[in-house]
């Protein structure tokens, strides 16, 4: 590292540090609980002692963070913003409670909970923190027991606000809860560092679409952790989406603990962002637990777009499945590094992995990693890898039948990725993103590197 690089990552630490001393001792400090103190302290020394991570660590050999690690960012705060600003990042006809932070703090006034059925809690997690921090300390601590994730003890070092998201043993919540985080970029680097939790009780069924988007296209670094525990018998689907600035810096980890014979089904929809690295760490810790992971992502200009997945089979009788895709234009580049560990006692696994790249451009790239870690001997374990252009004879076949070459290679282009959408849950969600995917294919099926 350069003397220069040196300088500006410690002038960034002393940011970040000076942040938190503020955090942890300004005016309104007086009323935080001792306990989540001591949680943050704890984090940030984690924190300062990992650092941010390096090319030269496997996790992390293709994606460089010192676009985020050079330069300092402020803490966000809520700003004013009005429904109809945030209007366009909502979904239209999709029913259920709302919660929308701005600058990774909680806006009641652009917030309905509408009318929840009993058993089921909605709420900010500084209203969380402030009414009773017994009932989600034990997650919060759990999470900064299991490894060393840098960008996790980060966040939990100025954990103040996000979403709760609780449903009581046995009840069925139909309507998802729609979780927005919008960054309005101020006119200064601003990070926001906002937790999800997500607690679905035994028997419970639950839907939670969580949503990143930026107002304005500037840059702005969000640091999100998002967990999840899934009780027996429970059934949760979680979509996150991103649309967040072509200038902005997203690092992510959802975490995802399955109890015995729960279902949990995560999407990931990557569609903005410069540098993006979403994390995802499933372990399926009881008997007949099963898991599906689905993601889709766009790289065009200068995009980096990485994902990491994990997939621990820690019981036996458990099955997973998961299907990434990538579409990649002019510069755009991307990783996808998938990881399945069968665990000694983890028999009858069944585990299934894909991951298919679709490169447009003689200057796109994709790093593509599967692994699997198989300690059991009674077990089904597939993956595949695909990287490769449009298909020439599909195109061939398009354009004998009247179409444009553009528009033959948007309709494969939507074809591909339509696959991915069509798994979401809720039908308006895929109508929205199919939308929000004709916005973004002129440019990235015309080849545009601009």
């Amino acid at each position: 590292m350069s003397v220069t690089s040196t300088m500006e990552v410690s002038s960034a630490y002393e940011g970040y540090q000076a942040d938190f001393t503020r955090l942890q001792d300004g005016l309104n400090a007086a009323g935080t609980p001792p306990s989540l103190k001591l949680l943050r302290q704890k984090a940030m020394e984690r924190f300062s002692r990992l650092g941010f991570p390096t090319t030269r660590m496997e996790d992390w050999r293709f994606t460089n963070v010192a676009p985020i690690a050079n330069r300092p960012y402020a803490l966000g705060a809520l700003t004013e913003v009005t429904a109809d600003e945030i209007a366009r990042f909502l979904i239209p006809e999709l029913p259920g409670a709302l919660l929308v932070f701005v600058n990774g703090r909680f806006s009641a006034s652009l917030s309905d909970t509408v009318a929840l059925p009993s058993g089921v809690e909605v709420q900010s997690l500084s209203d969380a923190l402030a009414t009773g921090l017994d009932t989600v300390e034990p997650y919060l601590v759990r999470l900064e027991s299991e490894g060393e994730q840098p960008f996790s003890s980060l966040n939990t070092a100025f954990l103040q606000d996000g979403a709760v998201i609780r449903v009581g043993d046995g009840v069925v919540l139909r309507d998802p809860v729609h979780v927005l985080f919008v960054s309005t970029a101020p006119g200064e680097a601003v990070v926001t560092h906002p937790r999800v939790l997500l607690l679905a009780g035994d028997n419970s069924q639950v839907s939670v679409i969580e949503s990143y988007a930026g107002l304005r296209d500037a840059g702005y670094f969000t640091n999100a952790v998002t967990q999840i525990d899934a009780g027996a018998g429970s059934v949760v689907n979680h979509c996150k989406i991103l649309r967040e600035s072509l200038q902005s810096y997203h690092v992510a980890g959802v975490h995802a603990r399955l109890a015995r014979s729960a279902v949990v089904t995560s999407n990931s929809i990557t569609l903005g962002g410069a540098l993006v690295r979403n994390d995802i760490g499933v372990v399926l810790d009881g008997e007949g637990a099963e898991c599906t992971l689905n993601g889709l992502y766009l790289a065009g200009w200068k995009q980096h777009i990485d994902n990491h997945t994990t997939i621990d089979h820690a019981s036996p009788h458990c099955a997973s499945h998961e299907l990434y895709k990538g579409i990649l234009d002019g510069d755009g580049k991307a990783v996808f590094n998938g990881k399945i560990i069968v665990r000694l006692d983890a028999q009858k696994t069944d585990a299934k992995q894909s991951n298919k790249a679709l490169l447009l451009s003689e200057r796109a790239q994709v790093n593509t990693k599967p692994q699997l870690e198989i300690f059991a001997d009674d077990v089904k374990c597939t993956h595949g890898a695909t990287v490769g252009q449009l298909d020439e004879d599909a195109l061939f076949y398009l354009r004998a039948r009247g179409l444009g070459r553009e528009e033959a290679r948007r309709i494969l282009i939507q074809a591909f990725a339509t696959d991915v959408l069509n798994r979401i849950r809720h039908k308006p969600i895929q109508v929205e993103l199919g939308r929000t995917l004709l916005d973004r294919l002129p440019s990235i099926s015309a080849g545009e590197t601009a």
